[in-house]
């Protein structure tokens, strides 16, 4: 019945982008984007094209602004490094739909204090997420905007990488709402991340929809697992999968989130709060401290 639930749930949130939708069979493959048959995403490795400006010098800490280069975008972003610390692991901060890179910061400096370097980047659909859209450019062969996203967030990690008193060798993604879902895509992309912390989200439930006959046409099934965080679950192990929700979360129900974490192999963890919020709250500190620990030991 959960998985039922999940499956209408999925549906509501995909039909009007698969109204009026002029089907048109495949997607183009190009050497620099794909999609595979199974709807796994595939970029190449991210070429590195940045620039830093520093913002402010503190006794604790050093924050930039950087503007990086991501397919056809300039992503902007905020690094905020420690000071006096060397070879410090980074974690790469995804917002959720309407939070910026400055309203990330707030889990920034609580990472800040653990001695944890952080890039918050602004999303490139901030605020507007077109489903309608980016189904109709998949089905015409072009590449999706939230396709691109996830390329932001894997460039976004080779920035962190690249920047001197980095670890490149210990590098998170963590994300907020729908943010986390590209945190989540991206660990599974990227070999050499460390794992993921995914806060107050779950997947679309693809697989459920299939299954109760919601979604049918080969190519906007095609699309919708390449965007669908459960789809790349298996991808993660043997790093860790983390998430962290609010049994009252007042966006995403926190039986959604059980539904995800019950897709995910091991090691994971799924943590509670009781707040009534959705998002990074500081009653989650302790666990991202404890986890982060883990995670990079």
């Amino acid at each position: 019945m959960a998985d039922y639930r999940s499956a209408i749930r999925l549906l509501a949130i995909l039909i009007t982008a698969i109204v009026a939708v002029a089907f048109i069979s495949g997607c183009v493959t190009r050497p620099d984007w794909h999609v595979t048959n199974e709807g796994m995403l595939e970029y190449p490795k991210c070429t590195l094209d940045y620039q830093l400006t520093t913002l402010e010098t503190t006794d604790n800490y050093t924050l930039h602004e950087v503007i990086f280069t991501s397919r056809d975008m300039q992503i902007a972003g905020l690094l905020r490094m420690p000071e006096h610390e060397k070879d410090v692991p980074g974690i790469v901060l995804l917002p959720g739909a309407t939070v910026t890179k400055e309203g990330a910061q707030g889990l920034a400096k609580y990472l800040c204090s653990l001695g944890y370097a952080s890039i918050a980047i602004d999303q490139r659909n901030l605020g507007i997420i077109d489903m309608r859209g980016d189904l109709q450019m998949f089905l015409n062969g072009e590449e999706p905007t939230e396709h691109k996203m996830v390329h932001d967030a894997l460039a976004a990690a080779e920035v962190l990488r690249n920047q001197p008193g980095i670890d490149r060798d210990r590098i998170v993604f963590a994300g907020e709402s729908n943010g986390a879902r590209f945190a989540i895509i991206a660990c599974a992309l990227d070999p050499k991340a460390r794992g993921v912390i995914a806060i107050s989200t779950c997947g679309y439930g693809v697989d459920s929809a299939i299954a109760y006959g919601q979604l049918k046409d080969p190519d906007v099934i095609q699309f919708y697992k390449s965007i669908d965080p459960e789809t790349y679950l298996r991808d993660i192990p043997p790093r860790k999968f983390v998430m962290i929700h609010s049994v009252n979360d007042t966006i995403i129900p926190y039986e959604d989130a059980e539904q995800t974490y019950a897709k995910a192999g091991e090691p994971k963890e799924l943590h509670t709060v009781e707040t009534a919020t959705h998002g990074y709250c500081t009653e989650m500190d302790a666990v991202i401290k404890t986890e982060l620990e883990a995670i990079f030991s």
